[in-house]
């Protein structure tokens, strides 16, 4: 595989991460790129990327540059399997991707709505209130923001100092499942979804964990 990350926290952290693990599994890391999140030109990258004939590249970043990116080197005849994690994992990267978007593969954490056990009345109350299907990250967002409501009410106080503390504790049944953190301060039972691009619309692959 060919690695590209566009230098930023997130981008070259989550690249970092996948070359260790690819390594650890076995994979052979045969080009190693960086470019930038504000970059529209990856032909020099991509032409170095080709000559080593990977079968996949991950490229940590987002799907502003992902898009672009997918689409040049589709152009350049690269059949290379294209992956991101969930920066690229998004209509407007099928969009400035185009056909070449086809095949392309990226994760989300978490579980697709549709599989979570309060997902369908989630859904059903989102859509009431704001008029709009759910949003990628709405029940995390909205998990996230109950789980903080939970600690500033046993801490009783709203000031940082006294309920952040609190958040250890926490042991809460969100519409993302159960929620509570290990000592990193990582879900204990978080999940991964895979997505798979077909026909311009992401439909999933498989979840790992949670």
């Amino acid at each position: 595989m060919a690695i590209v990350d566009d230098r930023t926290a997130y981008g070259q952290g989550v690249a970092d991460e996948v070359e260790k693990a690819a390594k650890a599994g076995g994979a052979q890391v045969v080009a190693r790129e960086f470019t930038t999140d504000k970059s529209t030109d990856f032909k020099a990258i991509l032409t170095k990327i080709k000559g080593k004939n990977p079968d996949v590249i991950f490229y940590g970043g987002m799907d502003a540059t992902g898009g672009p990116m997918a689409k040049q080197a589709r152009d350049l005849g690269i059949t290379a399997k294209f992956v991101m994690a969930d920066g690229g994992c998004s209509p407007e990267f099928l969009k400035l991707a185009g056909d070449a978007a086809e095949g392309f593969i990226c994760s989300i954490p978490g579980t697709p709505v549709d599989k979570l056990a309060k997902g369908e009345d989630f859904k059903k109350r989102y859509k009431e209130k704001f008029g709009t299907e759910v949003q990628i990250y709405s029940p995390n967002s909205y998990d996230a923001t109950m789980v903080l409501i939970e600690a500033m009410k046993r801490a009783n106080s709203a000031d940082p100092a006294k309920f952040l503390p609190e958040l250890s504790k926490t042991d809460y049944d969100g519409v993302t499942g159960k929620i509570a953190f290990d000592e990193k301060g990582d879900l204990k039972s978080g999940a991964i979804t895979i997505y798979e691009a077909k026909g311009g619309k992401l439909g999933v692959l498989t979840t790992v964990g949670g």
